[in-house]
């Protein structure tokens, strides 16, 4: 697990990495790559706080897991490489974008690179998986981590806009100040799900609204 991280982010996150906790989860992932595939990749564990720094960061879409099949996870929530196919859960937000967002098209693809880098923090809760191993690295000492980024967000940051989509994502929000920032809270957008309350949600547009209303440009949701 090489660290790099944009600047911002090391100055809040940078002590987490000598705590035990995520000790702990550097040996558990130098004992899994000797035996397993590990994605993202290396190089792309970070990718999130990359694309998206600290001080740039308008809204917050948060997911669970890396996808854990061959060439779609690159360290961004809900995103793929492109190369790969669309997965179900990002083919319903682009329906929802559809819907939501005048002239908004039906991207080929699954890469969501353009939103990163316009403020948009594609968060996953744990940013490593095995192979083929839905969820094998949660409770590992991810969670910690990626709580703090969204603590310290919430506490240094003011306006942000956070969509929570599920129950998993939803009880994130006991971790973020409601007077400071706007947060929206839908069914998950996995076909499981998604007609429940994600579907007509409006997420995208509301976001953008309140984004205006603080000053602050908008996210142009084409990809």
């Amino acid at each position: 697990m090489s660290v790099q991280l944009e600047s911002g982010w090391k100055a809040v996150l940078g002590p987490e990495f000598e705590k035990p906790y995520m000790k702990a989860l550097k040996a558990f992932l130098q004992e899994e790559l000797k035996q397993y595939t590990v994605f993202p990749p290396n190089r792309l564990i970070f990718n999130a706080f990359n694309h998206t720094p600290f001080e740039q960061v308008k809204v917050v879409i948060l997911g669970q897991d890396p996808y854990h099949n061959v060439g779609q996870a690159h360290g961004l929530s809900f995103s793929v490489q492109r190369g790969t196919d669309i997965p179900p859960s990002l083919r319903n937000m682009y329906k929802e974008l559809k819907a939501d967002i005048p002239g908004f098209q039906m991207p080929d693809h699954g890469d969501l690179t353009a939103w990163a880098d316009q403020g948009v923090l594609l968060l996953n809760a744990t940013l490593t998986v095995r192979a083929h191993a839905a969820g094998s690295h949660q409770r590992k000492g991810w969670e910690p981590f990626t709580d703090r980024a969204i603590a310290e967000l919430s506490t240094r940051r003011s306006g942000l806009v956070f969509m929570l989509w599920g129950r998993y994502a939803k009880d994130k929000a006991a971790l973020i100040d409601h007077r400071r920032h706007h947060i929206l809270t839908a069914a998950h957008p996995s076909p499981l799900s998604a007609h429940n309350g994600f579907f007509g949600c409006g997420h995208f547009s509301r976001a953008n609204q309140y984004l205006r209303e603080q000053g602050i440009e908008p996210i142009n949701w084409q990809v």
